[in-house]
């Protein structure tokens, strides 16, 4: 899931474990421990592009770092309050916290409204604001003092920080290593979109609500539970309604009397309405958008699987990881500049129909450098070109409504 929504349900776990003892510092340490697993997108600064794919959601994200992670920074944070410098380095956890806060909210900002810079303005007065009150009551108020947490507790908190988070990254595409080290298996149900406002936004609500309430106050924790459940709720739904889609789809391949190997969906951006198809039928794929407000038929296009444009595309090691990656569900086309592409279909495409190289959702960039040596890898890119997203979005949203039955 995105960023914001990884904080929000770190926050709420943290206020869960030790919003009792020490009011909203859980929730600040429990959003910190929501967003830990995602810092491996570190790696690009030290990775090939292709090894950071592949770094990703990998050993940061498995059970064996929800155990020894929660209890290595468990113990370094419980360290940190027992020193003397204690009060600076709280500090410090709130400026980065605030630094790390205002990157999500720029990031928002893109994928919502390119180009925009209002909510950034706005955010840092704000922010600036939060940590003035911190440190007046910090320097001059007197009224700060450190945390009664022993280590059991902090460990206690990173450690279901950490497993809310990678689990609820195996409800998306992606995928998440979750056995790692020992498997490179990815765990991808597919229910959700990576952004989904309708899951993150009533919950950042209880959690600001909640957050304004004395930790002694029953009503604090009544209102994040109420968060926490929406979040399973909505989870729950997805779930429901991946399974709704699914039989939609294997009824419209069987009425049709298609042949097929496999097949996988995913909702497409910001919602759980319109859904991407990517089905298998050996020779070629066929993909299909449908919404859950569909009045007609589910429509099948074929696209070429282009295998055929790859070198030693069974060997090639730059091939071998991005079919990894991909489960399989990728093809191969050329750009209208004469650069390959390889498609992760998984994502879908725009149109539902792979239109055109641009139409694909989640692409990678590849160079040929002749059949004695593997491929290099450009880059990856995922949502669509900066020349054509706010048309391209805005089509995606109206197809949401659905396609109606005009037959009187």
């Amino acid at each position: 899931m995105d960023s914001l929504s990884q904080i929000v349900l770190g926050a709420a776990v943290g206020e869960v474990v030790l919003g009792r003892r020490i009011g909203n510092r859980a929730m600040v340490w429990g959003a910190v421990a929501g967003t830990i697993p995602d810092m491996d997108v570190l790696g690009q600064y030290f990775l090939s592009e292709l090894d950071n794919l592949a770094f990703h959601r990998g050993i940061s994200h498995s059970l064996l770092f929800c155990v020894v992670g929660a209890a290595a920074f468990g113990w370094v944070t419980d360290r940190l309050y027992r020193s003397p410098h204690h009060g600076k380095i709280a500090t410090g956890t709130k400026v980065a916290a605030a630094v790390l806060i205002g990157f999500v909210v720029n990031f928002l900002t893109q994928i919502l409204a390119p180009g925009a810079w209002w909510p950034v303005a706005l955010y840092i007065p704000l922010a600036g604001l939060a940590l003035w009150r911190h440190a007046s009551q910090r320097y001059f108020g007197g009224s700060w003092s450190a945390p009664d947490v022993d280590v059991r507790g902090w460990i206690q908190l990173f450690f279901w920080g950490f497993l809310t988070h990678v689990l609820l990254d195996c409800f998306t595409t992606y995928g998440t290593q979750l056995f790692a080290p020992f498997s490179d298996y990815r765990v991808a149900w597919g229910t959700i979109s990576v952004v989904d406002p309708i899951y993150t936004l009533p919950f950042l609500i209880c959690l600001l609500i909640a957050s304004r309430y004395r930790r002694e106050d029953s009503q604090r924790r009544l209102v994040n539970a109420v968060g926490l459940g929406w979040s399973c709720l909505y989870l729950a739904f997805t779930v429901v309604n991946h399974g709704r889609v699914e039989r939609t789809m294997e009824r419209a391949i069987t009425e049709q009397s298609l042949s097929y190997e496999r097949f996988f969906i995913t909702p497409t951006i910001f919602n759980n309405v319109l859904w991407n198809a990517v089905v298998d039928s050996g020779e070629e794929f066929l993909l299909a958008q449908y919404s859950v407000f569909d009045e007609v038929p589910v429509t099948f296009h074929a696209v070429p699987k282009g295998h055929e444009l790859l070198h030693n595309a069974d060997t090639d090691e730059t091939i071998g990881v991005l079919r990894w990656f991909s489960a399989g569900y990728f093809n191969a086309v050329y750009r209208t500049d004469g650069a390959l592409q390889l498609n992760d279909l998984r994502f879908g495409t725009f149109s539902g129909r792979g239109a055109d190289a641009d139409d694909y959702i989640f692409r990678f960039n590849l160079i040929d450098r002749g059949p004695s040596l593997p491929y290099g890898f450009e880059r990856a890119q995922g949502g669509p070109p900066n020349m054509k997203a706010e048309e391209m979005m805005r089509d995606l949203f109206t197809r949401m409504g659905g396609l109606k039955n005009e037959t009187p």
